[in-house]
């Protein structure tokens, strides 16, 4: 699926760069059209595989370079002006052989959080193809400010997105590693996911013939609807081939076929490593029973993917939803040892994390609005009593 990637603010940039670093490692070959937007330029800087002429600082006459802190209504106030800078970036670099766009924002700061709403208004009035955008939701723990930001991007960019794909930082946490080390494997985990999407119905290496195509328009299909998604992955070591021992049969015996042990094995190991993927670790958690419509991709060398174990995979989830569209597809490469499962739970509604972080932001609101106006009344505290205000 041909994306073009638009980091917004630290996170976004951060995993795009991460992206473009694991897909060089690969040696896909698929051609990714990219931008990195910020408002702080030491941010920019700091991008090792983002080429210096896709990177893009704004609001340098407000706010010099220096980034916008966790003020994601100066962040909006910038986009919307600098607006027009963005559009020309990306239709400098064509949008006629893209599928989707795909923004990648952290919700909890201030470039990300407040530009990436304005900029998807902007491409769905603009554009016929879908605009997608991971968001990255902050933990309890980095403060209720950051929660209230998160809200406020949220409710933005539902209006305006084609589908909304949320990360929980809470949920991903590693024990025995700093914040700083805990947040680059997180951009590690949604990098594994976003390689694996991309990979849907683009060419596959030479020799390589998948048995069950997953394309760009079954992934639209899935993501419509504007609702909140969630991806999960599961990932297994490739085994060697055991040969199945003969039987010898005695000679008067007629010769029977033998059972193909080997293709129920693999069946039942891929049906299990896709239950993995969509039992295990979402990206964020959720009912996966309240989800609309999903979608399985496997990818890894073509003796180990096996047709039955997705269609097995395929019933059973179709079993776990609230919808019955379940799509599943292949993707056969000598690239890697590993099998990789992929299941995107689409339009999902019972989110406990989403109505913990409206609850939060709520009380960041109220406390906001009681600190400002205690701050008002000590303020005039100061003067007479019988001074007179101007207005």
């Amino acid at each position: 699926m041909k994306f073009f990637v638009i980091g917004f603010g630290q996170a976004g940039g951060k995993i795009l760069d991460l992206f473009l670093e694991n897909e060089k490692m690969r040696g896909s070959g698929i051609t990714i059209k990219t931008l990195a937007i910020n408002t702080a330029r030491t941010d920019l800087m700091g991008l090792k595989h983002v080429p210096m002429r896709d990177r893009i600082l704004i609001g340098q006459t407000v706010v010099k370079g220096h980034g916008v802190g966790t003020d994601n209504r100066l962040g909006a106030k910038i986009a919307r002006e600098e607006i027009e800078t963005i559009l020309s970036a990306i239709d400098e670099r064509g949008t006629h052989d893209i599928d989707a766009f795909l923004i990648i924002a952290g919700l909890g700061g201030g470039t990300g959080s407040g530009g990436a709403p304005v900029l998807a208004k902007h491409l769905s009035e603009m554009y016929s193809e879908p605009v997608y955008v991971v968001g990255i939701l902050p933990a309890p723990e980095e403060g209720k400010l950051y929660s209230l930001n998160a809200a406020r991007s949220m409710v933005s960019l539902l209006k305006y997105v084609d589908n909304l794909i949320l990360v929980d930082n809470g949920a991903w946490k590693f024990e025995g590693l700093s914040l700083k080390e805990s947040f680059a494997k997180i951009n590690e985990e949604i990098v594994k996911r976003l390689a694996i999407l991309a990979r849907a119905g683009e060419p596959v290496e030479e020799g390589m013939i998948g048995e069950m195509v997953i394309d760009s328009a079954e992934v639209i299909n899935t993501l419509r609807g504007g609702g909140i998604s969630t991806i999960g992955y599961a990932t297994t070591l490739a085994e060697e081939k055991k040969k199945t021992p003969k039987i010898k049969l005695p000679f008067f015996k007629k010769e029977e076929k033998e059972p193909n042990l080997m293709e129920d094995d693999k069946a039942t190991k891929i049906a299990s490593l896709v239950r993995r993927a969509a039992l295990g670790r979402l990206t964020i958690p959720c009912n996966i029973r309240s989800a609309e419509r999903a979608l399985i991709l496997v990818a890894g060398p073509p003796e180990y993917l096996d047709r039955k174990g997705l269609e097995k995979a395929k019933l059973w989830l179709e079993e776990q939803i609230a919808g019955v569209e379940v799509r599943a597809g292949d993707y056969p490469t000598r690239r890697t040892k590993y099998v990789a499962a992929l299941v995107v739970l689409a339009n999902v509604t019972d989110i406990p994390r989403v109505k913990q972080l409206q609850r939060l932001a709520v009380e960041a609101k109220e406390e906001i609005e009681e600190v400002e106006k205690e701050r008002i009344e000590k303020t005039l505290a100061i003067f007479d009593e019988d001074i007179e205000p101007l207005v």
